[in-house]
């Protein structure tokens, strides 16, 4: 093993370690603040998905201002979390437009 594969395997783990522990901040808050299961929510219907969405970007502005205000209980870290469930959400939402857009051009 030479040194560029060491740095190859170890970039590589390194991004998945970074995504790894993204998913694991999107689903602690999903859990904690909306009592809800990101795995559970990707699976549902886009009426559900886009009112969650709806609530997601709430809290995402809510917390953003306690951010701006300087609020004792602002923390990055659930805003990083709303804000990666938030993106996660929509691409999810995203992902199912172009096979429903497909099928009724077809029709």
């Amino acid at each position: 093993m030479d040194v560029s594969d060491w740095y190859e395997q170890r970039g590589a783990f390194l991004v998945e370690r970074e995504k790894r522990a993204s998913e694991a901040r999107q689903r602690l808050v999903l859990q904690i603040l909306c009592n809800t299961d990101l795995d559970q929510l990707i699976g549902s219907d886009d009426k559900s998905k886009s009112h969650m969405c709806r609530r997601l970007k709430r809290l995402v502005e809510r917390e953003r201002l306690k951010g701006v205000s300087g609020h004792w209980s602002y923390d990055l870290n659930r805003h990083i979390g709303l804000k990666q469930a938030l993106d996660t959400l929509k691409s999810s939402m995203r992902q199912n437009i172009p096979a429903d857009a497909a099928t009724s051009r077809g029709a």
